[in-house]
């Protein structure tokens, strides 16, 4: 194939301009994410049932579904959460690559068959079901900086207007409005109800038979009498639409006494659907909406499509209202991919400098800098075609392909300039001799690097979703570039290439001199060659030496998921006592927010009064914070901000404040640390669970390998028991119906029906006025009715008691549980934390066990994948040397070579204090094939130089020196490649330092010990072999 391009360049030319073009137009078509669809897919169920307490919502609705969904396909794990507001929610994450869609459709089919045995009022406020992310992509706020407006009119035009829009841009999951829309509230009296002799019910009961929709007919519809000629529509107004038409509603009437209305015992007016929640956006009250991704959605153009649709709207909205975007994640998004082309382009300089520098002409560093380009625009369009995008995983695998590519190239060029000066070949006849000498090599090598990712397609989760964007792009664009070198690189080397002593000036100058050091060079390693090749057997103990420190290097370090990234904000979870109310959770958030607005770093902040990720209530706030950009922060991180604020929040009395950064991928998850679910499995009961969970936690608190571990959600707190004496009350004529309604409505709240204002039906809702509801002796004071009409207290068969109860039931894989959450301590990493904590619950009591989740899970998963990815990986890459070479023992002689490059990487990564994540087990099996090419290099000419009758030292050292100029300038261009990756700052610089650091040390101890350690297994190998069959010979013959 190379002889046919030699001969006609301009086809070579137009193959590669082809490339070009369909890469150049596949760019543009590419979506563009920080990661692919890596977080296992997840779908939220939501429950309302108001008024009712977490014990009641977990027995009577959450088991209930949990038992349902607990069959549908392609289940991972399942967890559910109930507090105290009558909120409960379902999270239902399953397998990567499972279709939401199908999944969704699946849960509520679920759903349905267990619908009719919930309560009623579950059953009215309905059951939601919605695909979206766990993490929050943006916040949308509405508020007004002149006053004109108050929150809940804020509220109510967000609810209308807003909401629903948002939902429509494409990639939205779920819209969460915190603060709800307005609707008609009814605040009863219950002393006025008392003296008009009026029970709950009685209200209840009149509102529902005074506001309902009527559907009364036709006149004259068929079947009609012959004469009938005409047919009009018949229209009563039955259901209500304004405060005033509902103050009159009538409660009582009799004949012999005044009408009651509902505005006799009430107070009626337009409010709020829910007051959990309150907004304070830079200490000023508003309202907004936290918007979640669709699983699979692309983040950075589902937040250009929100922005947009914004700035639409913005044009009618009411003068006095403005939108606000406080919280993005966005832009990180976008800059670390950013940062990420940098460090490409930057990478490419490198490597070009390189060729400059080692093949001193233009013309022939000209060859690589077209071939390069070319092999990477290719690889856009495989892409495409394949349904990938632009990340940071595929672009990080074309930064590591980059010194590979230039490699092919790089060979086929220095090849024939080396048959150029020495032979004095003409550029064609060169180029015809090196693609005979060094074609095999370029076939060898690319199928051995190619083959070293082929394991990595067979890895499970999402750890197998990483490998495989990497190892796709990375194996593309060694194919490219390997078609590229038959084809276009030879065509390029015969007609741009110019004979030896045409070059005159500076340049020879300057080539003259290099060359003369770098021969100086080859033959001080020539003379030390020599002397290691007489002293293999010590080189071999030597190696078995550098392999145990490779083992041990790898059995020590420390191993995490991803690095944390400073990703321009952090959260805060302020959390007070259980039973305090929202007024004293604001006077905490003042002390918060006064804070904050003294950090320089600090670019914006919004506040959620009533919400956490660990639960809601009033004793709860979030915090999002804003960081300006890297640049105008320098000398502060993300995490020393969070550790700042944590630090001051901690003289706060009565007040928990936890700072933490967000998880790397923020679909795994709400925060960085880990996620640990204690569970009772043996049915011990929520106190026994408690305590096993406290000693858990002291003694963690006590393990230097742990930091901050606590229960993630809202903890126990003193409630009020109502004991109802039911005998008492059936013989007083009281219903246990009429006692539970009565109560439920006045401390709680009750969603009678529904009304419709200004052209939005609204709720109308039922609850006790403030006054009657602040004490827990008001709620014996009220009033029932029994079946003669007489009013009788709740006293009279009602009795009170204080206890303990928790404020949140989790449970996790259908059982009871609690969350831990914790992080590892300075200097630790994420996996030795876990072991950790997996080590302390070996002595749980019996009954209790302990699961992973989110990206913890993860974790755990991708350190199980990577000794098995390894072996497959070497076992792969010498199944092809074998099949290649047509020998079982060349392949050896090639696979020795690979610790030295691992144990460099290992030596890196442990010098620098980091971990064995991802990315560092993506470098160590991208080393594989890295390590096997400059083995190939050495071993391939070796074989060629003993076919023509050299002996096996003579050959290994002829190969080794004729070697050594394009394996150190193509290792020197693949190392200076990963160095931009290692000096990276600002946006996903971890990840970088992640990636590049492994490698770049591998590179370096693997190119450095390879050249003298390839020609010893070479020959020892070779001795061996051909000693073996010296005796097989000898033993057949005798």
């Amino acid at each position: 194939m190379p002889h046919f391009f030699i001969e006609r360049p301009i086809f070579a030319w137009v193959i590669a301009l082809f490339i070009v073009l369909t890469g150049l137009l596949s760019i543009p078509r590419l979506p563009v994410a920080q990661y692919p669809e890596v977080a296992p897919p997840g779908i939220i169920i939501s429950v309302s049932y108001p008024g009712a307490s977490p014990e009641v919502m977990n027995t009577s609705v959450v088991s209930l579904i949990e038992r349902e969904i607990s069959s549908v396909d392609n289940l991972l794990y399942f967890e559910s959460s109930s507090d105290t507001t009558g909120m409960a929610s379902i999270t239902v994450t399953f397998k990567p690559g499972t279709d939401i869609k199908l999944a969704q459709m699946d849960l509520q089919n679920q759903i349905k068959i267990v619908e009719s045995r919930l309560p009623q009022s579950v059953r009215q406020n309905g059951i939601n079901v919605e695909a979206a992310n766990s993490g929050f992509l943006m916040m949308v706020g509405l508020k007004s900086p002149s006053g004109a407006y108050q929150e809940a009119d804020l509220s109510d035009y967000f609810a209308r207007n807003v909401t629903d829009e948002l939902r429509r841009v494409p990639g939205v999951g779920k819209v969460q409005l915190f603060g709800g829309e307005k609707a008609l509230r009814i605040w009863l009296d219950p002393m006025k109800l008392h003296s008009y002799g009026l029970s709950v019910t009685d209200v209840l009961s009149a509102i529902s038979q005074q506001n309902v929709i009527v559907s009364p007919g036709r006149t004259g519809d068929e079947p009609a009498t012959s004469s009938q000629e005409v047919t009009y529509p018949i229209t009563v107004k039955g259901q209500l639409s304004s405060v005033e038409e509902f103050r009159n509603i009538t409660i009582k009437s009799q004949v012999s006494a005044a009408r009651v209305t509902l505005a006799d015992v009430a107070r009626v007016e337009s409010g709020l659907q829910s007051y959990a929640f309150g907004i304070r956006e830079n200490g000023v009250p508003a309202t907004a909406a936290a918007i979640q991704l669709s699983p699979g959605a692309n983040a950075i153009s589902t937040a250009s499509g929100i922005r947009a649709r914004l700035t639409e709207l913005s044009g009618v909205l009411p003068e006095g209202m403005t939108f606000t975007v406080p919280f993005d994640t966005a832009p990180f998004v976008k800059l670390s991919i950013l940062k990420v082309v940098e460090t490409f382009v930057e990478a490419m300089v490198l490597v070009f400098f390189v060729m400059l520098l080692f093949l001193h002409k233009i013309r022939c560093t000209l060859i690589p800098a077209i071939v390069a380009p070319v092999a990477l625009l290719g690889t856009f369009t495989v892409m495409l075609l394949s349904g990938y995008s632009i990340n940071i995983l595929t672009m990080f695998g074309m930064i590591l392909a980059i010194g590979i590519i230039v490699d092919d190239a790089i060979v086929v060029v220095e090849n024939v300039e080396r048959l150029m000066e020495d032979k004095k070949m003409s550029p064609q006849d060169a180029t015809r001799e090196a693609m005979r000498e060094i074609t095999p090599a370029i076939i060898g090598i690319t199928l051995v690097l190619t083959a070293v990712f082929i394991p990595m397609a067979f890895a499970s989760g999402s750890v197998g979703i990483i490998y495989r964007q990497f190892s796709i792009s990375m194996a593309i664009s060694i194919l490219l570039s390997a078609f590229l070198a038959l084809t276009l690189t030879p065509a390029l080397c015969a007609t741009l290439l110019k004979p030896h002593g045409i070059h005159q000036g500076k340049s020879s100058v300057f080539s003259a001199w290099f060359n003369a050091h770098f021969h100086r060079l080859t033959s001080f390693y020539a003379t030390g060659l020599g002397f290691v090749l007489k002293r293999t057997g010590r080189m071999m103990m030597i190696y078995a030496a550098l392999c145990l420190a490779l083992f041990a290097g790898l059995s020590t370090l420390p191993s995490s998921f991803l690095p944390d990234e400073d990703q321009g904000y952090f959260m805060s979870s302020i959390q007070l006592p259980s039973d305090a109310t929202m007024q004293r959770t604001l006077k905490v958030v003042d002390t918060f927010e006064e804070e904050i607005a003294h950090r320089q770093a600090v670019e914006s902040n919004i506040m959620i009064l009533g919400f956490g990720f660990s639960g809601s209530g009033q004793n709860s706030a979030m915090a999002f914070t804003t960081l300006k950009d890297w640049k105008q922060r320098k000398g502060t991180t993300a995490q020393e901000e969070a550790d700042h604020i944590r630090s001051q929040m901690a003289n706060v009395p009565d007040a928990v404040t936890m700072s933490l950064l967000p998880p790397a991928i923020s679909d795994m998850g709400t925060s960085s640390g880990f996620t640990y679910y204690l569970q009772d499995r043996g049915g011990k009961g929520y106190q026994a669970l408690k305590k096993a969970a406290d000693e858990l936690i002291v003694q963690a608190n006590h393990n230097p390998h742990l930091a901050d571990v606590y229960i993630d959600g809202l903890g126990e707190g003193t409630s009020l028991s109502l004991h109802v004496d039911r005998e008492k009350a059936e013989a007083m004529g009281v219903s246990f119906d009429e006692i539970n309604q009565t109560i439920s409505v006045a401390a709680g709240s009750n969603y009678v029906n529904d009304y419709t204002n200004n052209g939005r039906v609204q709720q109308v809702i039922v609850q006790a006025d403030a006054p009657y509801r602040m004490q827990p002796e008001q709620l014996l004071a009220l009033s029932v009715k029994n079946r003669l009409g007489q009013m009788l207290p709740l006293s009279a068969f009602v009795t009170l008691s204080w206890n303990v109860a928790p404020q949140q039931l989790i449970r996790y894989q259908g059982y009871p549980a609690i969350r831990i959450t914790g992080s590892s301590a300075q200097g630790k990493s994420s996996g030795t934390a876990m072991e950790a904590m997996d080590n302390l619950a070996k002595h749980l009591p019996p009954g209790f066990a302990g699961e992973w989740a989110g990206s913890s899970l993860q974790e755990k998963e991708s350190v199980s994948q990577l000794p098995g990815l390894i072996v497959l990986s070497v076992l792969v890459v010498f199944m092809v040397l074998a099949a290649l070479y047509e020998s079982w023992s060349i392949p050896f002689a090639v696979m020795l070579v690979v610790p030295l490059g691992l144990l460099g990487a290992v030596l890196a990564v442990s010098v620098t204090n980091m971990t064995n994540d991802v990315f560092f087990k993506v470098g160590l099996i991208t080393l594989i094939g890295l390590s096997a090419k400059n083995a190939i290099l050495i071993i391939e000419f070796a074989r060629q130089l003993m076919k023509e009758g050299k002996s096996l030292i003579d050959a290994t050292l002829t190969a080794a020196k004729l070697r050594l100029r394009p394996i150190l300038m193509t290792s020197l261009a693949f190392t200076l490649g990963v160095v931009p990756l290692m000096l990276a700052s600002g946006a996903s610089d971890s990840t970088q330092h992640a990636i590049g650091t492994g490698v770049f040390g591998g590179m370096i101890s693997g190119t450095l010990l390879a050249i003298f350690f390839v020609p010893v297994f070479f020959v020892t190998i070779t001795r061996f072999t051909g000693m073996r069959k010296y005796r097989l010979g000898n033993s057949r013959n005798g």
